[in-house]
């Protein structure tokens, strides 16, 4: 049987290399995440998917070359919940967070830890609330920069526990790892792979976890909802986004591909090994409420206490 004129003039997707971009340094978490993700999904696709770093002003940078690029399934985002932030830090983006991507999926996600030194006054997080509602000190706290997640996550636990915690920003997270070991800050917001090594080492303590549920790596570390603070929740993620305008069918195409690699056991331990958190894909639809309720969140955040805007 023969092709019919529009199966004809239907080109085959992909027929040459797909292109991932993400924000941020080569090595780093977003990265390693790209590269486990494009390898296996290069596999089902047929052709190479292609990992471009291209770091700077907060991730912005690769989004707005993801955002201005031809909506064909050749050029992706691979983003983090800084995607969402910077919607809500930066005054002029060269794109519109929600409006300017096609959801794809989600990757995968995971909370924060926030962390002291071991044999520190804070064993637990009540402990920190109490002595910050006394205001008997002023209390620090080290991210890794201004506008991460783990900045929102302590600027929200402050907001949502009614005390005042002094924001430190640090290079990325080993600063601020240094800052904490050296007795420069307080403690830190920190993603759980950075600081477990420190912790299992009896350097540092976790006094919480941001997820809603107890993180799997360390089950017998409390959550902040379970600490005083209701309904407390930080999850970072990361997630395939494509320009807006995306046809249809290499939507379905790559969301296939992504569910796919996902269910390897393989890029699933690699993946949760990495990042420390749960690897799940996810409907466009259900990625798409994702990036709104974070936007809305962290613009109401960013407005309520104070961050100065970029």
């Amino acid at each position: 049987m023969g092709l019919t004129d529009s199966q004809a003039q239907t080109p085959k997707y992909p027929e040459r290399p797909l292109r991932v971009l993400h924000g941020f340094g080569a090595g780093g978490n977003a990265d390693t995440v790209a590269r486990i993700l494009a390898a296996e999904m290069g596999k089902g696709l047929g052709q190479a998917v292609i990992v471009e770093p291209k770091p700077g002003a907060g991730g912005t940078i690769a989004s707005g070359t993801v955002a201005s690029a031809k909506p064909d399934g050749y050029t992706l985002l691979l983003a983090t919940g800084g995607h969402a932030i910077a919607g809500a830090l930066y005054d002029r983006l060269p794109y519109d967070t929600v409006k300017s991507f096609q959801a794809v999926s989600a990757v995968t996600s995971f909370p924060f830890l926030i962390v002291a030194q071991a044999g520190s006054k804070f064993n637990h997080l009540q402990d920190l609330l109490k002595a910050a509602k006394s205001r008997s000190q002023e209390l620090t706290f080290g991210s890794a920069g201004v506008g991460t997640g783990q900045h929102m996550a302590g600027a929200w636990l402050a907001q949502q526990a009614g005390i005042n915690l002094t924001h430190v920003p640090y290079r990325g997270e080993s600063a601020s790892m240094t800052g904490l070991l050296s007795g420069e800050v307080d403690l830190v917001v920190v993603a759980p792979t950075t600081a477990v090594q420190h912790i299992k080492a009896g350097k540092l303590q976790a006094l919480a976890t941001t997820g809603l549920n107890r993180w799997s790596g360390m089950p017998e570390v409390r959550t902040v909802a379970e600490q005083g603070v209701a309904q407390f929740e930080v999850r970072s993620w990361t997630a395939l986004l494509a320009p807006a305008g995306l046809p249809k069918p290499q939507l379905d195409r790559l969301q296939a591909e992504v569910r796919r690699a996902l269910a390897e056991d393989s890029v699933r331990t690699r993946l949760e090994e990495a990042t420390g958190g749960e690897v799940k894909a996810s409907t466009p639809a259900d990625l798409q409420a994702t990036i709104q309720s974070d936007l809305k969140r962290w613009t109401q955040l960013v407005k309520d206490a104070n961050i100065q805007k970029e």
